[in-house]
């Protein structure tokens, strides 16, 4: 499970993200990541990486999808010390989802990041 302060909630920050982040696709996921600007600058201190999944029907019944999604949660739980503060990603999964291993996930997942992040290693 994501810890609270890194999990995306509001619409506007998954649309941020989407729209004027920078995308990386790969065969089950495609990773959308925003810079390290917050849109929503209350606080002097950076707010943490903060990460989101979108896991539509076209990935399965409601069983796959939300084995897909904590797959992917805890994939990027694994990865928040690489994100940059107060970078927001969003994660979404395609439709041969389901029918990937958790470590084809997981190669996914690092390759896109890797891609996004300027060849930092994850």
């Amino acid at each position: 499970m994501l810890p609270s302060e890194n999990r995306l909630r509001r619409r506007d920050d998954f649309a941020t993200a989407v729209r004027r982040g920078r995308r990386a696709g790969r065969p089950h996921l495609v990773v959308h990541l925003s810079g390290g600007k917050d849109p929503h600058p209350a606080a002097e201190t950076p707010l943490p990486p903060r990460a989101g999944f979108v896991v539509s029907k076209a990935v399965g019944n409601a069983v796959a999808r939300n084995r897909v999604k904590r797959r992917l949660r805890h994939l990027v739980r694994d990865r928040l010390s690489v994100l940059p503060p107060g970078s927001l990603v969003v994660v979404r999964a395609l439709p041969g989802a389901d029918g990937a291993t958790y470590d084809q996930l997981a190669r996914d997942l690092d390759a896109a990041l890797e891609r996004l992040l300027g060849g930092v290693r994850t």
